[in-house]
């Protein structure tokens, strides 16, 4: 099963671009197996389909999120995020693509990691901590819901690398080892796109080109098109393809941490946001090995011909410095006068 599409296009409009699907439900996992290897050695993105999770739920969760951005902006920002990435991002927080934006990512976002009790001794590692939740009183139910979708992406993700694994040829369970999934970075962030107009000749991007820094991130989205990849980031032009929602189903995409533990044979591709005008919310989760991991190149990925490309570098490392590189300081904001 693959999304329709029509090949590439630099123009303004990008043409869609076809993916392969992975049914998490079907029995033929050699199938499934040979799809996922097509589409990571291609452009490192594909759908999953049939991955337990209901729409009824997924609904909720969609509408749940929206009624936490429908909260006034001096609500939110008492819930700002701290330095464990906890908590919410005004729009223009984030600059992923700071060479060619110019201004921040029109966006709104809302973190939420694994729940960590601040008296826990692991609340001390990096991206560890508790996580920032609105009142109850303001938002009846809605962290029940938030920590429900964490767990439930979580078991999908775990799934999909089983199969990841696989492709590699390696052992099913690899990534659940203790060193690398056993305390994972897993985050879930609720995303608002604001309903302006993009304008990738002027530099205003809802959300500038970037690649994810982990291992692999799934996207929920509305049905709203605007996500868009380049599977050659060093085309000149650059060539953008439009990515069509999935409803029922999510986006996968490849990240940074693969990309290096296999040696860049699979791909951690650049994607971007451009709207027309529309509002759009989308529901991303990123998963990352636990910090303490070292992330080196797979034996079976490196030869005499073909070396490693990357040192070796831990988790907590690489993701630090990707999220200092592309989140402004705390001080930064001028928080009284975005109240008024």
């Amino acid at each position: 099963m693959t999304a329709p599409g029509s090949g590439a296009d630099s123009s303004a409009k990008a043409n869609v671009t076809a993916l392969n699907c992975i049914s998490l439900s079907d029995p033929d996992i050699q199938k499934s197996i040979s799809l996922l290897k097509q589409a990571c050695l291609d452009s490192g993105f594909f759908y999953v389909s049939d991955h337990g999770i209901s729409q009824e739920f997924m609904d909720e969760v969609f509408f749940q999120s929206k009624k936490f951005f429908d909260l006034p902006l001096h609500k939110k920002m008492e819930l700002f995020r701290n330095e464990k990435l906890r908590g919410y991002t005004p729009t223009a927080d984030q600059t992923l693509d700071p060479k060619n934006q110019v201004q921040g990512d029109f966006k709104e976002g809302y973190f939420i990691g694994i729940e960590v009790h601040e008296d826990d001794p692991d609340a001390k590692k990096p991206f560890y901590a508790p996580n920032q939740w609105p009142s109850e009183d303001i938002l009846p139910g809605w962290r029940q819901v938030m920590e429900q979708y964490h767990k439930e992406a979580l078991r999908v993700s775990r799934a999909i690398l089983k199969i990841i694994a696989l492709t590699l040829d390696l052992d099913a369970d690899f990534f659940d080892k203790p060193e690398m999934l056993g305390e994972p970075l897993a985050t879930l962030k609720l995303l608002h796109y604001e309903g302006k107009i993009s304008d990738p000749a002027r530099g205003i991007y809802a959300c500038g080109a970037h690649s994810d820094f982990g291992f692999i991130a799934l996207l929920a989205t509305d049905d709203v098109t605007g996500l868009q990849i380049c599977k050659d980031k060093d085309a000149q032009p650059q060539i953008w393809e439009d990515v069509a929602p999935l409803k029922g189903g999510f986006i996968v995409n490849i990240g940074d941490l693969l990309e290096r533990l296999t040696n860049d044979i699979f791909r951690s591709t650049l994607h971007r946001v451009v709207l027309d005008g529309r509002e759009r919310y989308s529901i991303p989760f990123f998963v990352a090995p636990k910090p303490e991991c070292v992330v080196e190149c797979l034996p079976s990925c490196a030869s005499e011909m073909n070396p490693p490309k990357y040192p070796p570098i831990t988790c907590a490392a690489y993701m630090n410095q990707r999220y200092i590189d592309t989140h402004l300081g705390p001080t930064s904001y001028h928080i009284q006068e975005m109240r008024e």
